[in-house]
């Protein structure tokens, strides 16, 4: 008891005569999780992020098969531990199971976009671009079948998603900080029917349920506008987040 108690006198002194606050002594917070590489991966400025904290990271969306091995060498230097597809459309699932093999590494996703793993449900628009793009689609699901979608206009690449049983099944509110990243799912449908997107911190990473090919727009083709259009004015509620985008370059939130 003695030894304790002047252990404890011992440290306040030292503290009072080198100025040291007791309270420095406490272990500093951990930094909050931040986006730390926008990978560009496809067609359409298709975009894939690496979001880490504390020495581990997630991966949001996959990209396109012709970029898998760059995104595996970055996702094994930042210590990814999750893969999180933001929706089932190939240009963003294409290279999940390839990662997730390499990487031993599960992939995550919402249930109510599993069919689009397998075929197309070909969208509607509101916008005289979404048009183009939805007449794309029709066109290729006509001639190629359900497989092909909107990414192909260049050339004919190969739009198939290799086959695969996501490992966690997301919903509203899920948090991923079992994975290392203190970020949360946010339900974003409309786009598809299971579109998310991720929060972690000031980062919202929307995937397509907001765009920005041209400029910042909502989704130019979707599912179901009514909850499209839901979904882009819940973004804006989230208030003062950078926004980054399934296509293209973040911007500061707004009203959409």
């Amino acid at each position: 008891m003695k030894k304790i108690l002047g252990g404890i006198l011992a440290m306040t002194m030292l503290c009072g005569l080198t100025g040291i606050d007791a309270g420095a002594l406490t272990p500093p917070a951990e930094a909050p999780p931040q986006v730390v590489e926008m990978i560009p991966c496809g067609s359409f400025s298709v975009n894939c992020y690496i979001v880490s904290q504390g020495g581990k990271a997630i991966l949001v969306d996959t990209g396109e098969k012709a970029y898998r091995d760059e995104i595996l060498e970055k996702c094994k230097a930042a210590n990814v531990q999750l893969i999180v597809l933001t929706h089932g459309h190939y240009d963003h699932a294409q290279n999940a199971a390839y990662l997730s093999e390499q990487l031993r590494v599960p992939v995550a996703m919402h249930a109510a976009d599993l069919g689009q793993l397998e075929e197309l449900e070909i969208d509607k628009a509101h916008t005289l671009f979404g048009g183009m793009m939805v007449a794309s689609m029709y066109m290729l699901k006509f001639l190629y079948g359900n497989r092909l979608t909107a990414g192909v206009i260049e050339k004919l690449i190969d739009n198939r998603t290799p086959i695969f049983v996501p490992d966690v099944l997301l919903k509203e509110g899920d948090s991923l900080a079992a994975y290392g990243v203190d970020a949360e799912i946010v339900a974003l449908p409309g786009h598809t029917l299971g579109s998310i997107g991720v929060l972690a911190g000031d980062d919202l990473i929307a995937g397509d349920a907001l765009m920005h090919i041209l400029w910042p727009m909502r989704s130019a083709h979707y599912i179901d506008r009514t909850a499209m259009e839901a979904s882009a004015g819940k973004i804006s509620g989230l208030g003062d987040v950078t926004v980054w985008f399934g296509h293209g370059k973040p911007v500061a939130n707004r009203s959409w």
